[in-house]
């Protein structure tokens, strides 16, 4: 009980230790590489040495969008001040002193128009009757403000040049007082009437009387009106628009002097205060925590459905290595080239991640490097992010992903480069038209070019590298798998001229397994080559299989059954062999070990037993291990069942369906499917497909008649 309990603990100590290994330190390494990578890109330098009328000893750009709060109060208080005080101009005021003019005029015609007084042009009056007279009709407001000599004088004008002289005085009286007549502008408004009639077409001595009514007619008739002036000013300070200091903007220049306003705004975007560079760090660190912890989760994630090892994690490591790199060193130049991110092959990680491990997971680390993208393209502008670099990263690499389906055909990478060439123009395009700017016609050429530039480069980058990883880490690709299914290669060609019954063979369980894997999602394309080289062993002594003897005698009728199950089990140890000479991948080779598992070669352990019954059991079990994985056990399962079927005369559909199902509930009883992940749902899948993949072999033919002989 005790050691069972150790054994479990053990187990739980390497399960634990296998995981640290395979997610937690690969996303620990990866988080400590970007924020290295980006956090110059968000790092605010701090100027703690620099005085007021000190020279700048680089261009200082502000790392923050800020109101500049006390220029805005500066600009609104001037605005304020210059709105001028507010009048209200009184009509009443206006209407009277229009009136009084009009009743001068008026009251001289009527006098000197009374034929009491006046015979042809003879005066009968006295002149102190006349004026008597006069203000008898005027108004007390008129005869109090004017003299005696000022209405004599106007008395003496003829008639005509009196009417003309009104017309002047009225039609330049009247403007001024509408338009309002203030204390501190009275005399300006007095100077401009008598203006008015100086530059007139009157007489002199005419111009004379009326300048002695300018003082009369023009007097103050607007009034300060608090309101409107109160309305005016908030107006004036509602339309003042906020001071703002963006992200980017420069500050002071090189050589240029600090004056205190400068250093007034450096204080502001926090350029003085050393205590605040820290917060952009801390910000990075905790995105960089947030994309840790998608990585994490996502290789956690295929780690428990085992479809992911340390080779693969390894080489996730170095893609990423190389597409931050890459991006880095492109960032140098942004500020030179317009559009520089466009050329960026970004692609090629992604691509690459598809292709060795599993297209999710390249979409994960596509969305983290548009992210670290518009970090990396932020022009060192603390604070600020490239969202129109992170938006065509995104798209180009959806894209990519997308667009590359059929990897088993070899233009797929072809038409992915066109494809995403096509899809990063339109981007661009979309760029260059959202901006609503002019834009240069070869500029955008240029741009354009840079986009498909990256494409192509990102497909050139992604071939020459995907060799590399699957040599250096082990890992298989499909791209590796269709290269070891060509029937030019040297072990598929030794097996053929060999042994071409189990060349037949192989190729009969290949089809049989890719059915049947891709039928519950496992890799078909690696259960078919597997398959094709999973009797390779046989090619020692291909005489020794029943498949290969064509028209000899069996030579196991000869020998002992145990030197007969000897050589049987020794064709999956060096089959293994001569794989691993030629440097085959592992899974290729673990299949070829487990496809036989630790089961019995049933017919040489009866013959045995026959004659002895104290037979070594063991002598006549493959050394296996078990299937360890799904195409294992489909390869296993199809390996058995097509050598059974193949031997009948006259399978039928039943006996077919009969066949698979004790082959396989015989592997279960046997325990060779234990260590498999296949559940008994799968296997009822793939027993279905091998059965109809069988039936479509093994159909029935028309029997042709004999050609009579001559």
């Amino acid at each position: 009980m005790g050691m069972m309990m150790l054994l479990r603990l053990m187990k739980r100590l390497s399960a634990i230790k296998s995981v640290w290994l395979v997610i937690v330190l690969p996303a620990f390494l990866l988080a400590v590489l970007f924020f290295a990578m980006t956090l110059n890109h968000i790092y605010v330098q701090t100027y703690d040495d620099i005085e007021v009328f000190d020279r700048a000893k680089e261009t200082i750009r502000s790392p923050i969008t800020v109101e500049n709060e006390k220029e805005t109060e500066r600009k609104m208080r001037e605005t304020v001040l210059a709105v001028g005080d507010r009048y209200t101009t009184l009509d009443e005021i206006t209407e009277e002193r229009l009136k009084y003019v009009n009743e001068i005029f008026d009251a001289v015609n009527n006098v000197k128009n009374n034929e009491q007084y006046f015979s042809g042009e003879e005066q009968l009056v006295s002149n102190e009757e006349l004026l008597l007279q006069l203000r008898e009709l005027l108004s007390k407001e008129t005869a109090e403000h004017l003299d005696d000599i000022f209405f004599l004088k106007l008395i003496q004008i003829d008639d005509d040049e009196r009417e003309r002289a009104k017309t002047v005085f009225l039609n330049g009286l009247q403007p001024i007082l509408e338009n309002g007549v203030r204390i501190e502008n009275l005399q300006t408004a007095r100077e401009e009437l008598s203006s008015i009639i100086k530059y007139s077409t009157l007489h002199n001595d005419v111009k004379d009387v009326l300048y002695e009514l300018v003082d009369f007619a023009v007097v103050e008739n607007a009034i300060f009106d608090v309101e409107k002036t109160m309305e005016a000013r908030k107006e004036a300070a509602n339309s003042v628009q906020p001071v703002i200091i963006r992200s980017g903007d420069i500050i002071v220049r090189e050589g240029q002097i600090i004056t205190n306003e400068i250093y007034e705004e450096l204080e502001l975007v926090g350029l003085i205060n050393s205590e605040r560079k820290m917060l952009p760090a801390i910000g990075l660190a905790i995105l960089i925590l947030f994309i840790s912890a998608l990585i994490t989760y996502e290789l956690f994630r295929l780690y428990r459905k085992g479809t992911i090892d340390l080779k693969q994690v390894s080489a996730i490591v170095i893609i990423n290595i190389i597409v931050i790199t890459m991006m880095k060193v492109f960032s140098f130049f942004v500020d030179q080239v317009a559009y520089l991110y466009a050329i960026v092959p970004i692609a090629t990680g992604v691509l690459l991640i598809k292709l060795l491990v599993f297209e999710r997971l390249s979409m994960i680390f596509a969305l983290i490097f548009s992210i670290l993208g518009s970090i990396l393209f932020n022009g060192y502008i603390p604070g600020s992010l490239n969202v129109e670099a992170g938006i065509y990263f995104l798209i180009f690499q959806l894209a990519a992903v997308t667009s590359l389906t059929n990897v088993k055909d070899r233009t797929a990478l072809l038409k992915t480069a066109l494809i995403t060439s096509f899809i990063n123009v339109m981007t661009i395009g979309m760029f260059i038209f959202l901006s609503f700017e002019k834009f240069n016609w070869f500029e955008a050429l240029i741009s354009g070019a840079f986009g498909v530039g990256a494409a192509m480069l990102s497909v050139v980058l992604t071939i020459g590298l995907l060799p590399f990883f699957e040599t250096s880490f082990g890992i298989l690709s499909d791209g590796k798998l269709l290269s070891l299914a060509n029937p030019n290669h040297p072990l598929l060609k030794k097996i053929l001229t060999e042994a071409p019954g189990t060349y037949h063979h192989s190729v009969m369980v290949a089809n049989l397994s890719e059915s049947a894997c891709e039928a519950i999602g496992a890799n078909g394309l690696l259960a078919r080559v597997a398959s094709y080289y999973h009797d390779i062993g046989k090619t020692l002594k291909p005489h020794y299989f029943i498949e290969n003897q064509v028209g000899i005698k069996n030579p196991h009728d000869f020998i002992d059954p145990k030197e007969s199950a000897k050589i049987i089990i020794e064709h999956v140890t060096e089959g293994a062999k001569m794989l691993e000479a030629h440097h085959f991948p592992e899974e290729i080779i673990d299949i070829t070990l487990q496809h036989h598992g630790t089961s019995r070669v049933e017919y040489f352990y009866r013959l045995e037993k026959g004659k002895n019954e104290h037979v070594n059991e063991a002598d006549f079990r493959y050394p296996g291990p078990k299937p360890q994985t799904k195409e294992a056990g489909i390869v296993s399962i199809c390996d058995a069942t097509e050598a059974t079927v193949r031997s009948l005369t006259n399978p039928s559909p039943e006996k077919i369906e009969e066949i698979v199902a004790n082959i396989i509930r015989d592997k279960l009883i046997d325990g060779q499917l234990d260590e498999t992940p296949l559940t008994f749902h799968e296997l009822t899948i793939i027993r279905k497909s091998i059965c109809n993949s069988l039936k479509g072999i093994f159909h029935s033919r028309i029997q042709y008649p004999q050609k009579e002989e001559a």
